[in-house]
């Protein structure tokens, strides 16, 4: 099938150079990918690289552990708006998911949505489904999509494991109906896997082996 336009074409390394940057972007343009996935550090070179392209330009927040407080993570989301982002990826209070405290974890899932929603960009909430428990994912999936998620997303691709069937399964099935969507992401190498991604309910991907799923590498 064609996965292009499921494809969030990644660029998350910390050690990732300009060059790469450009290369990841150009990538981005010559194949449609849905998005170009970076650091906020990388928007304003992204937004202006991809004007004009039918490539939305997405970064992280409150990445990668989740832990930063609310008021930071609404000031990164707002800062990378000013700089031209149309889609923000953050990272839940994972902490307080395994606390307990759910009324927590989804005022800061909010704070970031609004955030968002008021400058009419999408908003996916990653919830790291690897530290997760069945249950946890579950529940964690259902406290974003009451948020107003527009997505729940399975990792950062920087903790224990990557996405996993078994989760995007849990996800989609706690998401069903809400008009919340899934996406899968880390340690997605092949078309293959990517495919099982979207069987199991993915609706977008975040991959850094794009080139390899596309079949051009």
């Amino acid at each position: 099938m064609e996965f292009n336009k499921y494809i969030d074409h990644t660029l998350l390394a910390p050690d990732a150079s300009e060059e790469q940057a450009d290369t990841v972007i150009q990538q981005a343009i010559d194949n449609h990918f849905h998005t170009v996935m970076v650091n906020p550090y990388w928007v304003t070179k992204a937004h202006k690289a991809l004007a004009g392209t039918d490539v939305a330009t997405a970064c992280v927040v409150g990445f990668p552990l989740g832990a930063n407080t609310t008021k930071i993570k609404v000031a990164e989301a707002e800062d990378a708006i000013a700089n031209g982002v149309d889609e923000l990826d953050m990272v839940m209070n994972i902490g307080e998911l395994k606390s307990g405290h759910d009324d927590k974890v989804a005022a800061d899932i909010k704070a970031v949505v609004d955030t968002g929603h008021q400058a009419n960009k999408i908003v996916k909430v990653i919830l790291e489904t690897c530290l997760l428990t069945d249950d946890e994912i579950t529940r964690a999936a259902k406290i974003a999509a009451n948020a107003g998620a527009d997505f729940v997303k399975t990792s950062t691709g920087f903790s224990t494991e990557g996405a996993t069937v078994h989760a995007v399964e849990l996800m989609a099935a706690a998401v069903k109906g809400t008009g919340t969507g899934v996406k899968a992401s880390g340690g997605i190498h092949s078309a293959e896997e990517a495919q099982a991604m979207i069987d199991a309910g993915a609706s977008r991907l975040g991959v850094s082996h794009s080139m390899t799923i596309i079949g051009k590498e």
